[in-house]
């Protein structure tokens, strides 16, 4: 497809122009790809499997297919929407200026320092921008879901790790090396558990998912829990966080005290975020904290409340993300706009939306 030059003559950036983006959300299981309207609606959606067995170069190519097949779905509906430009979330590091996926952990040896903006842009023709997933997920919040006009927050996602990304004065804080916001390696425990980044105690390595599931399978390997036990043999390799709940629902005191550790480390983390940050909001998503929903962000309410600083904890409010799954897509169509000078349209009312901004 030949370049697209003129997109800003084509549409200055107060036009009324019906305009969308072509979305990309890297993962480490799933390569998917939309097409998102400025509006925040996500109209098409590709999704495939990260072939990370096949190196770099196969994830790059399965990135670029899913683009150009939502691309050519949007031609072949006789869509006449502009495409300005392509939004790209992927897992950090990233260098967002050069629009390169440094080190990510789960997408293979080979994967490291890749311009993956300039393969997108030099493939699709379009210009293209990338950021870290969840920077990309704090501007779709802030644009369309939880901390709709709300300048100072901080976003949290809640998952198999643990990532953050920090909003002051209504600006992305990227830092000087566009690696700043990386909550999930605040140190809470400097007896606690190896992090996967090398490090001693840090909220992931305690309250995320995937620490969950190891100090559930430590709990196992000394006999200490037969529901847990049970569960593992169950489910196999894919047993995790997800079960650790689900025993201690039953009633599992192993379980319990696994998970109670947890929440008990994102409170106390968010307690500093309070003091240092002073936010309006802390919006956490991910699908452990989902699944979990107050269970999870009660205790760090309570906490914050009883032991932050008394005014900052006044004004903060500790609320469950809106977007849900898509929150990538839509970030990266907020994230295309922000840097091309566009306005993200009014959007369309959220399903069971109640008040003011960000209220639960």
């Amino acid at each position: 497809m030949p370049s697209v030059p003129g997109v800003a003559d084509l549409m200055p950036p107060q036009a009324d122009v019906d305009w969308a983006v072509l979305a990309l959300d890297l993962g480490g299981t799933q390569v998917r790809a939309a097409i998102v309207r400025g509006d925040g609606t996500v109209v098409t959606q590709r999704r495939s499997r990260t072939p990370v067995e096949g190196g770099g170069e196969a994830i790059v190519q399965a990135c670029l297919d899913a683009l150009a097949a939502c691309r050519d779905a949007h031609a072949a509906a006789g869509g006449s929407t502009l495409l300005v430009g392509i939004g790209i979330a992927a897992p950090g590091p990233v260098d967002p200026i050069r629009g390169r996926v440094i080190d990510p952990p789960n997408l293979g040896p080979s994967f490291h320092d890749t311009p993956l903006a300039e393969r997108a842009r030099a493939s699709l023709g379009l210009p293209a921008f990338l950021d870290r997933d969840t920077q990309v997920a704090a501007l779709g919040e802030g644009a369309f879901g939880a901390a709709r006009g709300c300048a100072d927050y901080l976003y949290l996602t809640v998952s198999t790790g643990i990532g953050g990304a920090i909003v002051s004065g209504g600006n992305l804080l990227r830092g000087p090396d566009g690696m700043a916001g990386e909550l999930g390696h605040l140190p809470v425990d400097r007896d606690g558990p190896t992090c996967g980044c090398g490090a001693v105690g840090h909220l992931e390595a305690i309250a995320s998912g995937s620490a969950i599931a190891r100090a559930a399978r430590r709990k196992i390997d000394a006999g200490e829990s037969e529901p847990l036990a049970r569960l593992a043999l169950a489910r196999g390799p894919a047993f995790g966080a997800r079960e650790v709940a689900e025993a201690e629902m039953t009633g599992d005191p192993v379980a319990a005290s696994i998970m109670a550790d947890a929440r008990d480390a994102f409170a106390r983390a968010c307690v500093g975020f309070v003091d240092v940050f002073n936010p309006a909001l802390i919006v956490v998503g991910g699908s452990l904290a989902a699944g979990q929903g107050d269970r999870w962000l009660e205790p760090a309410r309570e906490m914050v409340a009883r032991e932050a600083f008394r005014v900052p904890a006044r004004r903060a409010r500790i609320v469950p993300a809106a977007l849900g799954d898509d929150i990538g897509f839509v970030g990266a169509a907020v994230l295309v706009a922000e840097r091309l000078g566009l306005q993200v349209g009014p959007p369309r009312a959220l399903p069971g939306e109640r008040g003011r901004p960000g209220e639960r």
